[in-house]
C-alpha cells in the first residue's frame, strides 16, 4: 500500500520554503502521495502553547536569523533573511491553494503554494498583491482568473479552519510538519527522518 504524507504548511514560513523541493522529491522517490494543508498557524500556536514570531523573546528571534543564514548556505537556496513583504496576508493565497487542491489536484496545489513561498523569500515579491499573485498562478500553468475567482468563495476559508482543527487534533504545532500515519516530523531539518520513514514503507 502506498504511503501518504499530510503536509501542514504556512505560506509565510521560510522553513516551509527551505524544505519545499525536498519534500516533493522524497514523495516522488518513494511513490508516496502528498497533500498540502495551508493552515492557520496563529490558531495552531494558540492551541499548542507556541508563540507567533513578534511575541518571541529577542534571543529566540536573533537565533532564528542565524539559523536562516546557516540553512541558506547549507542548502544553497538564495533566500532573503528579512524579505520586504514578510509577513504577507496569506489568506487569499491559502484559499486558492485549497481550492486548487480540492478541484484540480494535489500536485498543482503544492506547485502554487511553493511558488508563493519562492516569490516571498527569494524574489522580494508580495504574494498578497492581486496582480503579483495572478502572475504566480500563471507561472504554475493555471488560469489566474478562474483560480482567483474560485478562491474567493468563502467555503475554502471554512475548509482551512477545519484543516487547522484537524492539524491540532493530530498533534501538529509548527510549520512545516510532515505527518505519515501517527508519525509527526516538524521542520525541514527533520526531512532525513522523513526519508527513513518512507524507506521503511
Amino acid at each position: 500500500m502506498a504511503l501518504h504524507i499530510d503536509y501542514y504548511a504556512s505560506l509565510n514560513s521560510p522553513w516551509t520554503h527551505l524544505g519545499a523541493a525536498r519534500i516533493e522529491a522524497l514523495a516522488a522517490q518513494h511513490g508516496a502521495s502528498l497533500r498540502i494543508h495551508p493552515c492557520d498557524f496563529g490558531t495552531i500556536f494558540a492551541g499548542s502553547g507556541g508563540l507567533p514570531l513578534p511575541k518571541r523573546s529577542p534571543q529566540r528571534q536573533a537565533y532564528r536569523m542565524q539559523e536562516l543564514a546557516r540553512w541558506r548556505e547549507q542548502l544553497g537556496i538564495p533566500i532573503h533573511i528579512q524579505p520586504k513583504h514578510f509577513p504577507h496576508n496569506e489568506l487569499p493565497a491559502a484559499a486558492c491553494v485549497i481550492a486548487v487542491r480540492e478541484t484540480i489536484g494535489d500536485a498543482p496545489a503544492i506547485r502554487l503554494a511553493h511558488r508563493v513561498l519562492k516569490a516571498l523569500w527569494e524574489e522580494e515579491k508580495d504574494p498578497a498583491d492581486p496582480a503579483t499573485f495572478a502572475a504566480l498562478v500563471r507561472d504554475c500553468g493555471l488560469d489566474a482568473e478562474k483560480v482567483m475567482a474560485l478562491g474567493a468563495e468563502p467555503h475554502w476559508l471554512e475548509r482551512r479552519t477545519a484543516d487547522t482543527k484537524a492539524a491540532l487534533d493530530r498533534g501538529v504545532f509548527g510549520a512545516p510538519s510532515y505527518v505519515i500515519g501517527d508519525d509527526i516530523f516538524w521542520g525541514q531539518d527533520r526531512l532525513d527522518f522523513v526519508a527513513r520513514r518512507l524507506a521503511r514503507g
